[in-house]
């Protein structure tokens, strides 16, 4: 893990959902977003965006819970606060917390989603030594391949992976995968979680779309893949949009098809800039390399939650 991030999970097994918090340096990084997908559940991501005066943010959150889950960011601003951690603005210190959410409300209980205690408790369980992976966190409640319905679905889970680069530029990617489509393996093109026709065997999300066969469910919302990319090269606002614009293409090698009309894919990216300058196409690449194998770990990583069967079984 890059040192000056720290990663923490809420996981409630029993109603199927959970939140995931990236902590950033103590003074804030420089922080950048692209949301790609059409239906977002998102929280304060124009702070993101070049041409604002805001240019470091404290922390991110990815949730389960649809938009009920946007509150566990006020958890998270309430720990910081705790923490004299925010942007100073003379007679307090305000914690800035970009969100983003998912919906996994179908395969647990439906009223239960999580809050801004929830979003604290992540925060007092977040350590820079190691990451929980699979069906924790954000990743809970999540599931993929849902062409043929959730009956036939996989599990899906969060996932990490980093590289390291040159000059010991650390770029690194935690995604929470509960896309519509199926996910594939870069590395040979097999899909290692997706929808599943009768005899149990992969159904070709992908395929069955085109062919017209996908038997889509009414209320299509319930999908969406959602990361944070964290470095410790120094960029600017621009360049780290422009980070998050490519680490996108990690979402489109791993999930088939991505993007879609009914996923609300969103990846943020934060610089820390304790390493110098670096290279942002290769750093860009690197991200989206990251994003794919977190995507994949995810799924293989996940644990059977809600009847939902995973890629192994």
């Amino acid at each position: 893990m890059i040192p000056e991030f720290s990663i923490g999970h809420y996981t409630d097994l029993e109603n199927i959902t959970g939140g995931t918090v990236v902590l950033a340096p103590r003074d804030g990084a420089i922080g950048g977003v692209d949301v790609r997908g059409p239906a977002p559940g998102t929280r304060d991501t124009e702070l993101l965006a070049t041409g604002h005066l805001i240019e470091r943010v404290h922390a991110i959150v990815l949730a389960g819970g649809s938009a009920f889950g946007l509150d566990a960011a006020s958890g998270v601003m309430k720990y910081l606060e705790t923490q004299d951690i925010g942007l100073d603005v003379g007679v307090a210190r305000v914690p800035l917390v970009p969100s983003a959410v998912l919906f996994d409300l179908a395969i647990g209980n439906a009223r239960a989603y999580p809050d801004a205690a929830n979003g604290f408790e992540a925060c007092v369980l977040a350590r820079n030594d190691a990451v929980a992976e699979g069906s924790v966190g954000a990743g809970t409640g999540a599931v993929v391949g849902k062409m043929l319905q959730m009956a036939n679905a996989t599990k899906g889970g969060i996932g990490y992976s980093e590289r390291v680069l040159q000059d010991e530029i650390i770029v690194s990617a935690i995604v929470a995968v509960n896309a519509l489509g199926d996910v594939i393996d870069p590395s040979n093109g097999k899909i290692v979680g997706g929808a599943r026709n009768a005899d149990g065997m992969w159904a070709d999300s992908g395929q069955l779309l085109l062919n017209n066969d996908a038997r889509l469910p009414e209320f299509l919302l319930q999908n969406t893949t959602i990361g944070v990319v964290m470095t410790n090269a120094t960029l600017n606002v621009e360049q780290a949009n422009l980070v998050a614009m490519m680490a996108h293409d990690g979402i489109a090698r791993a999930t088939r098809p991505s993007h879609t009309l009914y996923d609300g894919d969103a990846l943020f990216v934060l610089a820390s800039g304790t390493r110098g300058a670096a290279n942002v196409t290769q750093l860009g690449h690197a991200a989206a390399e990251c994003v794919a194998d977190a995507i994949v770990r995810g799924v293989k990583m996940a644990t059977s939650l809600g009847s939902v069967r995973t890629w192994q079984q």
